[in-house]
């Protein structure tokens, strides 16, 4: 393992292709950004309702190269002026994660340059390395996006724990669905959030789900089919649902579901330090709730500045630098995977 006092100012090229983002960025020691590039596909998914993987990957390979240079243009520098590559190669939607990971290699290949595979949800953390320069570990992360609940126990910058999971649908995704059933345009989960921003958190009964054998881990079908039943009950006697309300009465569920089980684990396993990190990291509520408890508790808490809360190469950067100083390079034979533990990077 390399000490980071070995290299100076180090430029990293990262790619991010996992999902309906094709975005690129030029991070310096895993802390500073010199270009963030990012294309969305929002437009285009909406008039499905969700992301289409088929569409996506076509959009990757007619957008990578121009968001590449782009990346490089901003940050004032020719390919030459790089040090290594990095990609997200896991997890994803498969064929949207090979656009990335094949032009990564061949980029490396041709350029000479080290690669550097990339965790997605390790990128997700280290999206705060960026918006905080003096976070370091050990914390403790609350991990919540349109694929993953986690708590995780960062003790080292590529040394992570899982300690909780969602047992069956994940925060972001459960936002969705319910936002897209009240009738909501996709990204549901951001238009739930603003909806709720107006309603009343009391007015529709929410259960809260608890798992007596695993108190860290979280369980939101349940808790999503209450809400849908909600819905159809209304539309079956010819009644209207309250928007507002119930968009708030949901967020304020999912909301305490998540932050009770991170405050547990927090004070059970002795972390002082909270991170909040993914897609959901940008839901108003949660960012209340959280640094509210923990002002009340004497905790830390950080957070993603909202540019980054969401898909972006700048936190693939970011944590590319420190899986770099772990070691951690591919060659020619890196592969996608659609799912892969966090743990395992």
């Amino acid at each position: 393992m390399q000490n980071n006092s070995d290299i100076k100012n180090m430029k990293i090229l990262a790619i991010e292709s996992s999902c309906d983002e094709t975005a690129a960025a030029v991070v310096e020691n895993g802390r500073t950004v010199l270009s963030n590039v990012v294309v969305s596909q929002i437009a285009e998914h909406r008039q499905y309702g969700g992301v289409v993987p088929e569409i996506a990957s076509r959009r990757h390979v007619e957008a990578i190269n121009s968001v590449v240079e782009q990346a490089l243009s901003d940050a004032g520098l020719a390919l030459s002026g790089v040090d290594a590559l990095a990609v997200t190669y896991a997890p994803g939607l498969i064929g949207a994660l090979l656009v990335g990971v094949n032009f990564a290699k061949g980029l490396s290949y041709a350029a000479g340059l080290p690669l550097i595979p990339v965790h997605h949800l390790r990128s997700h953390i280290a999206a705060n390395y960026i918006t905080t320069p003096q976070l370091e570990p050990p914390f403790l992360c609350l991990v919540v996006s349109g694929g993953h609940s986690h708590i995780v126990a960062v003790d080292g910058y590529t040394k992570m724990r899982i300690i909780g999971k969602t047992r069956d649908d994940a925060a972001g995704e459960v936002f969705d669905k319910v936002a897209r059933t009240i009738g909501m345009p996709y990204p549901g989960g951001v238009n739930l959030d603003k909806k709720a921003e107006l309603g009343n958190d009391a007015a529709y009964p929410m259960p809260h789900p608890r798992l007596a054998d695993a108190p860290y881990d979280f369980s939101f079908s349940g808790l999503k089919t209450a809400a849908l039943n909600i819905i159809h009950n209304a539309q079956q006697r010819g009644e209207e649902v309250n928007a507002e309300d119930l968009s708030a009465s949901y967020r304020r569920a999912v909301v305490s579901c998540l932050t009770e089980n991170v405050l547990k684990a927090a004070h059970d396993f002795g972390y002082r330090k909270l991170v909040i990190a993914g897609g959901v990291s940008a839901n108003s509520l949660l960012r209340r709730e959280l640094a509210r408890e923990c002002g009340e508790r004497g905790y830390e808490l950080y957070m993603p500045e909202l540019k980054y809360c969401g898909d972006n190469a700048a936190m693939v950067g970011a944590q590319a630098y420190y899986e770099y100083l772990s070691g951690n390079t591919a060659g020619l034979s890196l592969n996608a995977a659609a799912t892969r533990s966090i743990e395992l990077g």
